[in-house]
């Protein structure tokens, strides 16, 4: 069971997840604007946050943007639009996943399944438990911390694991799709786009520290570079 804080202005929207969520058996807490949701994750534990967009007060993506200032808790956004500039910027303010109105509840509570799965530390039997050196990087997957030339560097769930699938064999190039079948195993539907959004806001936390490590290998995918000495990465 998990704690769900499912943010909706709208009372069907809010019944609909709620019905669905409750009868995969999870805990829900309701929010029917940002602020409300700002307050109820601030005063309560919460394992994922279920978060409409366009909204009264605050709206989702200033929520998600003060949540992720202080905390890693999985976000999953909701969007009666499915506009490339809401999905991309809800991606780089460091949401999880995204699903479009009017949406499948066996849809959602699929994807929720999904996050939940990958971003509990129980279930993660992939890794190997012991920190995993790579020249001037560092992976703790016990501590979930991450250090980059020295320097701490604060990852979201998605992100570390986006990350250590590319650990496995040094210099390697990996696809988008290896990247996600490495992390989260097969069968989950996650766009070339999402893994590039996500891989961006990766290389922008590298860059506050040094020399961005993660190369960008046109019309293949991604690898990693982690001899400083080597200079940038390309863009």
């Amino acid at each position: 069971m998990a704690r769900i804080l499912v943010v909706d202005d709208d009372a069907h929207i809010r019944d609909v997840v709620r019905f669905a969520l409750e009868k995969a058996g999870h805990a829900i807490s309701e929010a029917a604007d940002g602020r409300a949701a700002l307050d109820q994750w601030a005063a309560s534990g919460t394992d994922l946050i279920v978060l409409d967009i366009l909204m009264p007060e605050t709206d989702g993506l200033d929520v998600c943007r003060q949540v992720r200032q202080r905390d890693d808790v999985p976000i999953l956004f909701l969007s009666s639009r499915d506009e490339e500039l809401d999905r991309v910027l809800g991606l780089e303010l460091g949401a999880d996943d995204y699903l479009t109105k009017p949406f499948s509840p066996r849809e959602l509570v699929a994807r929720v399944k999904g996050i939940l799965r990958r971003t509990r530390a129980p279930e993660r039997e992939c890794y190997a438990r012991q920190a995993i050196d790579r020249g001037a990087l560092r992976v703790d997957v016990d501590r979930h911390t991450c250090t980059w030339l020295g320097e701490p560097v604060v990852l979201t769930v998605t992100e570390f694991d986006l990350l250590h699938a590319m650990l496995g064999m040094a210099g390697k190039v990996y696809t988008r799709s290896e990247i996600v079948e490495r992390a989260y195993g097969q069968g989950h539907h996650i766009t070339d786009r999402t893994v590039d959004s996500h891989i961006r806001r990766i290389r922008k936390k590298f860059k506050a520290h040094g020399p961005d490590p993660i190369e960008t290998v046109y019309g293949l995918g991604y690898r990693l570079i982690v001899d400083p000495a080597a200079g940038e990465s390309c863009a």
